[in-house]
Order: C-alpha cells, then sequence, then structure tokens
C-alpha cells in the first residue's frame, strides 16, 4: 500500500496535460511502470488517481457484490462511469481526459493532494472553497471520526 505525502499546486495546459511536481513523482516512482486509474469521485467534484495495484485491490471488493442486486448493478455502473487507465509520461506528464475534465470544472489552475494512498486532483478553485468549507466544522468531524472511545483495558 503506498502513503502519499504532500498537496501541489500546478497547472494544466490546453490538451489536459499537467506536470507532475518532482516531490510527487518520486514518490510515484516505484508504481510508473504499472500506469494508474483515473475516475471521478463519489464525494465531492473532484478526481480521484489511483496506482494500478490500488485500482485492483479496490476492484476485487467491488466484483463480490452481488450483480443480481440492482442497487449493486447500478453502483458498479455509476462509480465506474467515466474510469480511464493513464500513464505518466516520460517527461513526467499527466493527460486528464477531456470529459474527467468537465466532470471536475479543472482549469489551468489544479491541485494534487494526497489522501492516503491515491491523489485527488482539484481545480485549485473548488479546493480551496472544500477546505475552507470542511475548516468550520473540521474540529468535530475529527473527533467523531478519529476520537474513539476513551476505554482503559485492565491487565
Amino acid at each position: 500500500m503506498n502513503n502519499f505525502i504532500g498537496t501541489y499546486e500546478c497547472k494544466a495546459d490546453a490538451k489536459g496535460r499537467v506536470m507532475i511536481p518532482v516531490a510527487l513523482k518520486n514518490q510515484l516512482t516505484p508504481i510508473l511502470q504499472k500506469g494508474f486509474v483515473l475516475k471521478r469521485a463519489v464525494f465531492q467534484p473532484c478526481l480521484e488517481l489511483y496506482p494500478m495495484d490500488e485500482w485492483n485491490a479496490l476492484m476485487q471488493k467491488v466484483n463480490k457484490l452481488n450483480r443480481f442486486k440492482k442497487k449493486n448493478n447500478d453502483f458498479i455502473r455509476r462509480f465506474t462511469a467515466g474510469v480511464k487507465v493513464v500513464e505518466v509520461d516520460t517527461t513526467g506528464r499527466l493527460l486528464i481526459p477531456k470529459d474527467l475534465i468537465g466532470f471536475a470544472d479543472i482549469t489551468k489552475e489544479i491541485v494534487l493532494s494526497s489522501a492516503i494512498n491515491i491523489i485527488e486532483v482539484w481545480d485549485k478553485t473548488k479546493y480551496e472553497q472544500a477546505i475552507d468549507d470542511a475548516t468550520v466544522d473540521f474540529a468535530d468531524l475529527a473527533e467523531e471520526v478519529m476520537g474513539g472511545d476513551d476505554e482503559i483495558e485492565l491487565p
């Protein structure tokens, strides 16, 4: 499992090519040859870049869903809508397909943000708005998600 670190601002050219910052490229180097999957995020107006091994592990879980249940079939179809296999080229650029640029409303200024084992790809304005919106209730969210119970284990 990869644990990526950092948030990087960069630019997309008119064709949707993004030069991966060196610090992030160094983290990606061990997995560059296997390629990546780029998809629409479920909860946010951004894209998610999965290393191929991470994507395959996720697909193993999804593949266990019973496809004879309509909600499972609908989920699989929507979850995989717009999924693209992408590569980082020899010059360190990632090409974001036009349909995914449209989904995430990506303009020239973008943010690549680590999200543990994947990289989120955001339009810079939308990213800053999402961070600002989350700041208000982040303390409550952190307590709820990470706080746990204060149980003391006795020997």
